[in-house]
């Protein structure tokens, strides 16, 4: 779960694990830490039509839940980082 304050240049104040509510480290509007944020908008055919969902999770916690995927997640190793 993300907090921003529009009043902050930045915006960003904290971000919590929406899993296990840990709360990664912000400075000054930054993330310092790994974290998963995803947003979702759900389309047609579904229970959750037209409804937008987001939230974080932590490293740990996003490990924690791939490992239980029946097909493992496609991963390939970047060569640059930006």
């Amino acid at each position: 779960m993300r907090v921003y304050d529009s009043k902050i240049e930045t915006g960003l104040v904290s971000v919590s694990c929406n899993c296990c509510e840990k709360e990664l480290l912000v400075e000054n509007g930054i993330l310092k830490e790994e974290c998963i944020h995803i947003v979702h908008d759900f389309g047609f055919f579904g229970h959750r039509d037209g409804e937008t969902h987001s939230f974080d999770l932590c490293e740990d916690c996003y490990t924690q839940i791939v490992s239980r995927f029946r097909i493992p997640v496609e991963m390939q190793e970047r060569k640059e980082l930006l």
